[in-house]
């Protein structure tokens, strides 16, 4: 018994020897699908750059830079710059319709000046409107003592938008220097009846 153990023991090593040289010698039924290679890493590749790309940046990156400083620091307009400007607007463009002064008004503004309004009322499309213009930088075309309350003028508005109004302008007035005159008409001869009322004189 002792000898049928050392014999098996004995053998262990070599047959596990015969396994290994089995399994060098073992070869797929199927081939692989694909085989592991070396990669090498990815090489960086630089381009050159056209030095004609490098001034059209430059050129955009300045043009860019002086529309915001022009931006920043342009000259803002004035509210009478402003006011100028719609009334050139509406000179322009603006239709005219028939309207009626009120009055004559100063009233302080938040910086201090006194305003010279001109308020005025017209009708346009079955609404009344009751507007006011700023006049204090006309002294030369506006002059205060001939708007009358009461009286008719015409009046420049802008098209959708009719509270946008205006009386006078630099170069248009629709003030008017008095009442219009309606010519005067003798009274007529009197018809003669006397065929409609028979037996009368």
């Amino acid at each position: 018994m002792q000898d049928a153990d050392t014999s098996i023991s004995q053998r262990g090593p070599a047959a596990c020897r015969r396994l290994h040289a089995a399994a060098a010698e073992f070869t797929l039924r199927y081939p692989l699908v694909g085989t592991i290679r070396e990669v090498s890493p990815l090489s960086m590749t630089f381009r050159s750059v056209n030095p004609w790309e490098i001034a059209a940046g430059l050129v955009l990156l300045a043009a860019l830079t002086a529309l915001v400083l022009w931006l920043v620091f342009r000259k803002r307009p004035t509210p009478e710059e402003l006011e100028r400007a719609r009334r050139q607007l509406l000179v322009q463009t603006g239709r005219i319709v028939d309207g009626m002064l009120l009055d004559v008004c100063e009233v302080e503004a938040a910086d201090g000046r006194t305003l010279t309004m001109l308020l005025f009322s017209y009708r346009n499309g079955g609404v009344d409107y009751e507007c006011s213009q700023d006049i204090t930088d006309m002294p030369g075309v506006v002059d205060i003592s001939q708007v009358r309350a009461g009286f008719p003028c015409s009046v420049r508005y802008q098209p959708g938008n009719p509270q946008n109004s205006i009386v006078v302008a630099e170069h248009w007035s629709g003030l008017r220097i008095g009442l219009p005159q309606f010519p005067a008409f003798d009274d007529p001869d009197p018809l003669d009846l006397s065929h409609l009322r028979p037996g009368r004189g």
